[in-house]
């Protein structure tokens, strides 16, 4: 699925919920059903910096595809990030690249988060798009 496509579903869901309590508790679900990241990944290099909690955020690359896997000590960023790795997952570095992150507006996290925890999501797009310009780099040097 196009990364378009993923944001429009996941605004979608988020759409289905009448009351911001009911898309906490969707995000703390998202949380707990976050694949669990590898433990060596959890190291100090992977930590997000200006997140509330700590977040780990680890991107492999196979050439082609990016592929992200995370874990927070906290369970709503937890749900966070696994919207971020739904909508960025198994896409090229470009694609993450020209991905538009008007999907976190529309959904309406920047508002409804505390100051803290919407500067952590920014950090972790930061972050995603950060790994996504250097893996691009390394394929255009490879080419």
């Amino acid at each position: 699925m196009e990364i378009k496509e993923t944001s429009e579903t996941i605004v979608t869901e988020f759409d289905n919920f009448d009351d911001w309590m009911d898309k906490y508790n969707y995000l703390i679900e998202l949380g707990k059903s976050l694949p669990m990241i590898d433990e060596k990944y959890k190291v100090e290099s992977n930590l997000i910096s200006g997140c509330q909690s700590r977040v780990w955020l680890h991107a492999e690359f196979d050439g082609d595809h990016v592929y992200f896997t995370a874990d927070s000590d906290a369970v709503i960023t937890k749900g966070i990030a696994n919207l971020l790795i739904r909508v960025y997952s198994g896409h090229t570095p470009q694609e993450i690249l020209d991905a538009s992150t008007e999907f976190v507006k529309e959904i309406g996290l920047t508002e409804h988060l505390s100051p803290t925890r919407s500067n952590g999501l920014m950090s972790m797009i930061k972050q995603i798009k950060m790994y996504a310009l250097a893996f691009r780099t390394k394929q255009v040097l490879n080419s």
